[in-house]
């Protein structure tokens, strides 16, 4: 795994050993970046189950001012800060190790993120559980880009009785991308 553009381009990164984190591929995550590039420079972005930390990694090198990354996992955020320093972007970053709704709390109040990106454990409805935390959260306003990866069989039926649409779906091998915001 490595960076795929912007200042730390061609860096390695990290992973975690085992099942328990899954690494966006690189060829995702270039897919995935090719879809924000217009959002992400100077923005404010969100990693939520963040794992190694490389979707953060990626945003602050192709230029987001600021980075929160939240990692329950004591491995994986101590992967996600070995991986913020090796690139030099830790000044830049903001790593929480608590679970996701912990941090959300503690984060709110905050002005909106630009984007907030999540990438949690599959088929647990922990999606679902965020994005009705963020309805009703300072934290993600009508221009947020909200990004879900999960599993293909993830069913989002339910967007709409939230307050939220999808513009855009990116659909992989086994997983997908969902681009979400609130309704205006």
């Amino acid at each position: 795994m490595r960076v795929i553009a912007g200042t730390a381009r061609s860096m390695p990164l990290k992973t975690v050993k085992g099942m328990d984190v899954r690494p966006t591929t690189d060829k995702i995550k270039e897919t995935l970046f090719n879809v924000l590039q217009q959002d992400v420079p100077g923005c404010r972005f969100l990693d939520l189950f963040s794992g190694s930390g490389a979707i953060a990694v990626e945003a602050l090198s192709r230029g987001a001012s600021h980075a929160v990354l939240v990692e329950q996992s004591p491995k994986a955020a101590e992967c996600a800060r070995d991986n913020l320093t090796f690139t030099k972007l830790i000044d830049r970053a903001e790593l929480h190790k608590c679970d996701v709704l912990t941090a959300l709390h503690r984060l709110e109040g905050q002005k909106p993120f630009d984007i907030i990106f999540m990438d949690p454990p599959y088929n647990q409805d922990l999606e679902r559980q965020v994005l009705e935390y963020l309805a009703d959260s300072t934290l993600a306003d009508e221009y947020t880009v909200l990004v879900v990866e999960a599993s293909l069989e993830t069913d989002f039926s339910w967007l709409g009785e939230l307050g939220y649409h999808a513009y855009k779906t990116k659909k992989y091998r086994t997983n997908q991308h969902l681009f979400i915001q609130k309704d205006s």
